[in-house]
């Protein structure tokens, strides 16, 4: 998605900066005025009108606008942020709001207004049946026009911008091949983000944290956009412009139901065939069907609307702590380093002398001692990273000597914290030896994953400088959940549960019940009867859905569907039941 910045305001690394917003006083503001009138002299007035040609607000501290800024709206901009000053309870907006305010959008493009209408039909048509591939045909048009917004607002691609398309499209994917619903909502949250920092191309702390919640605004932007280029085009002589378009769609639709019709009875296998691709729609499902389209069109002109002005989160600026001596930042740190440093000590004396030695002494077995310190060690990694970004705010910063010191001093502290985040998985790894992996157990081990990559980034960021960090945390955060996804987390929990059977004999027929399809071709594997006791709960739940069309199905269904006719389930209620597996099911 192009990108009009890729950095602050007037950078040389970005494009002209937008207009934090329109400017919403004249000159002869009342507060200003009132400035002017308290001025002693003449000659203040006649001093401050050079201030004033210049962009600087009246009363002001005579600074002039950054470069970039509109002199109007900068001095719009500080008369609010004065107001803002005076109280809670003032109506005037809060400075960070005011300075992340979009610019005016240009004209809307006609191409947008299809794209937008493109994005609206093919939500209402493929997305009432599910997700799947459905999805990625609904964001296809929309990331068109947001495409021809950016570019008739002149508005450029940057590497880091197409990264996050490309990042947004492969995680939209997921849907389309896993039939687990977990992975795929974190897949589409992920996508969320990629997608608002490609349109609004932030690069600090609180652009990466605030660009998805610019999509409400962009929403109520985009349809105000749209509404009011429609009624100026319908009002005025463009209306040529448009006509033919609508009319000639109009005429294409008509022939294409008139001659498929014609053609649907005329063949039995070309009405297969249009039976296959078209979606079924009912009269029951016009509502539904409405919104959707309603809402996919209203997200399409938001990302358009978004591409053409984009909201200047990077603008947002966040005052550092007070300087602490070093002293005062550093004995609780080194405290805290020096009690990390024991228990990483135990932690290696446990690993290179056995652990058998430690439960005879501790009297706790395998899984107890691997359950008592998995969940304490994942919130000490939390509550490390929170103490690292505390400890930054404070930090001493005078001079080169109290850099390195604080780089020593927080890097010791995240070399600790990975050997705590390696025995955090060495003990969940003991966990699923003694009783298989569940979906719980691999969604908290994939996050102490990802948090040692956070920690990792954390001390590269030490080293050769933070400027890029957010940046890389939002794409490291990207990455694990696109890789969750792929990896197939239910297709993981039944196969290390296949294998685990085929070591022990142990297996827990109950919980395959509630997996998904994407579970089936490890399950498949299992010995009669097991297979298919295992295979039964998800066996149920594929034929209550009934007939899905492929715009819905996704991957890991329609290899479960497969295997399932080519080997149905064969065990009957009663030998399954023997096996254990209604234990925890009420049928």
């Amino acid at each position: 998605m192009p990108e009009n910045t890729d950095g602050e305001p007037g950078d040389e690394t970005g494009g002209p900066p937008a207009d934090p917003g329109q400017p919403s006083r004249p000159t002869g503001d009342p507060e200003a005025a009132a400035g002017r009138r308290a001025a002693p002299a003449q000659a203040a007035g006649r001093a401050a009108a050079p201030a004033q040609a210049a962009g600087r607000p009246a009363g002001g501290s005579g600074e002039g606008p950054p470069p970039g800024w509109d002199p109007k709206a900068w001095q719009a901009y500080q008369v609010r942020r004065q107001r803002a000053k005076s109280g809670a309870w003032s109506i005037v907006p809060l400075a960070w709001a005011e300075a992340a305010r979009p610019a005016p959008a240009g004209p809307v493009p006609t191409a947008v207004l299809l794209a937008a209408a493109a994005a609206g039909l093919a939500s209402g048509l493929f997305l009432g049946d599910g997700l799947g591939l459905g999805l990625l045909l609904a964001v296809v048009p929309a990331a068109v026009g947001a495409y021809l917004a950016a570019r008739a607002s002149r508005r450029r691609a940057r590497p880091w911008s197409v990264a996050w398309v490309v990042g947004c499209t492969a995680l939209l994917a997921v849907p389309a091949l896993r039939d687990a619903a977990w992975p795929s909502t974190l897949a589409l949250l992920a996508a969320v983000l990629l997608g608002a920092l490609a349109l609004h191309g932030s690069r600090t702390w609180p652009g990466v944290l605030l660009s998805p919640f610019g999509f409400v605004d962009s929403t109520v932007l985009g349809i105000r956009w749209a509404w009011n280029e429609l009624r100026s085009r319908g009002s005025g002589v463009d209306r040529a412009r448009w006509l033919p378009v609508v009319k000639a769609a109009a005429v294409a639709l008509v022939l294409l139901v008139l001659f498929g019709t014609l053609f649907a009875s005329a063949d039995a296998a070309f009405a297969d065939l249009l039976d296959g691709l078209t979606p079924e729609i009912s009269l029951g499902d016009g509502p539904v069907r409405l919104v959707l389209f309603l809402l996919g069109a209203a997200l399409a002109l938001a990302a358009a609307r978004a591409a053409a002005a984009p909201s200047r989160w990077d603008r947002i600026r966040i005052a550092p702590g007070k300087a602490r001596s070093r002293v005062e930042w550093a004995l609780p740190l080194i405290v805290l380093d020096l009690l990390f440093a024991g228990f990483n000590a135990v932690q290696l004396a446990v690993l290179f002398g056995g652990y058998d030695k430690v439960l005879q002494s501790t009297g706790l077995s395998y899984a107890e001692y691997a359950r008592q310190g998995f969940w304490q060690l994942l919130w000490a990694t939390l509550l490390t990273l929170a103490v690292i970004a505390i400890a930054l705010r404070w930090a001493p910063r005078s001079g080169a000597g109290d850099r390195r010191f604080v780089r020593v001093v927080l890097g010791t502290l995240c070399a600790l914290t990975l050997v705590v985040v390696a025995s955090a998985l060495r003990r969940m790894d003991l966990y699923v030896d003694a009783y298989g992996l569940t979906r719980l157990r691999v969604s908290v081990a994939a996050m102490e994953l990802w948090l040692g990559l956070v920690i990792v980034l954390i001390m590269a960021a030490g080293v050769f400088g933070a400027r890029w960090l957010p940046r890389a945390f939002a794409a490291g955060a990207a990455a694990a959940v696109l890789a969750f996804g792929l990896l197939s987390p239910d297709g993981m929990v039944a196969e290390k549960n296949a294998a685990r059977f085929e070591q022990t004999g142990k297996l827990d027929l109950a919980y395959f019940q509630s997996l998904s399809a994407d579970a089936v071709p490890a399950l498949d594997r299992l010995p009669e009867p097991r297979r298919s006791c295992a295979l039964r709960g998800i066996n149920n739940d594929l034929s209550s859905r009934g007939e899905v069309p492929w715009y819905a199905m996704s991957l890991g269904e329609y290899r479960a569907r497969r295997i399932l006719r080519e080997r149905p389930v064969t065990a009957s209620y009663e030998a399954c039941r023997t096996l254990g597996t209604f234990h925890s099911r009420i049928e």
